[in-house]
């Protein structure tokens, strides 16, 4: 998977954020962010979509960057409905790349991939929403389990790759599709799979390289998408 993962305890704006970087061997091309499920029904970076996410990242020689949000593990402050959930996400998307020992490590400025699962997704793409206002948006957008229905998704660039369950037991697939028309984002559906994908892991890894291994060597990012209701 990786030459090295490190767990490490960096400093964010509510305190102590417990991060994992799994390091690819050989050149790194950029730096991608992963979001975990609900922090109050037992979501951690250690998640195996999440992990699967971050591996699938790493083969293809980028850096993953794992965060246990806010409450979790030996993250400081408490879940905050995914506003300080997004900010500590953009917060690392800041300055890890700037930070030793990963400062250099990518081309600069580094391009960003940004991936979530379930309320991760949620975070994700607020994030993805954000760095497009700044005029420097994402090469790519991961959202596996996205949480429409659950939370208010923003639209998002209709290049993001949107993976969900036939039989999603907590967030419909027929909520997906509904947040999915407005930004016209493709929605590709693993048939049989439940909202934790049991079983469907090695699924979501060909889809995810399938679809990443075009995007993130073309050298273009995802354009500003438009700013849907909160």
């Amino acid at each position: 998977m990786a030459a090295n993962t490190e767990r490490q305890i960096l400093q964010g704006p509510a305190g102590d954020m417990e991060v994992v970087l799994d390091v690819p061997e050989g050149a790194v091309h950029g730096f991608a962010f992963v979001g975990h499920p609900h922090p109050l029904y037992g979501g951690t970076l250690d998640n195996k979509v999440v992990a699967t996410l971050a591996r699938t990242f790493v083969g293809l020689g980028w850096l993953a960057v794992r965060l246990n949000f806010r409450g979790v593990g030996a993250s400081a402050g408490t879940y905050d409905e995914g506003k300080g959930e997004t900010q500590d996400f953009l917060h690392l998307i800041d300055t890890i790349a700037h930070a030793p020992p990963w400062e250099g490590l990518a081309p600069h400025p580094a391009p960003v991939a940004l991936a979530g699962f379930s309320f991760g997704s949620f975070v994700a793409a607020n994030a993805a929403q954000e760095l497009a206002r700044r005029g420097r948006a994402a090469r790519a957008l991961v959202l596996v389990g996205a949480a429409a229905g659950k939370w208010p998704m923003p639209e998002v660039d209709p290049g993001a790759i949107v993976i969900h369950g036939e039989v999603d037991e907590t967030i419909p697939l027929a909520d997906v599709f509904t947040w999915a028309r407005h930004s016209e984002v493709p929605v590709t559906v693993i048939p049989g799979a439940d909202h934790f994908f049991h079983r469907r892991l090695g699924i979501i890894k060909q889809i995810v390289l399938r679809n990443l291994s075009f995007v993130l060597q073309s050298g273009e990012n995802m354009q500003a998408a438009p700013v849907g209701e909160d």
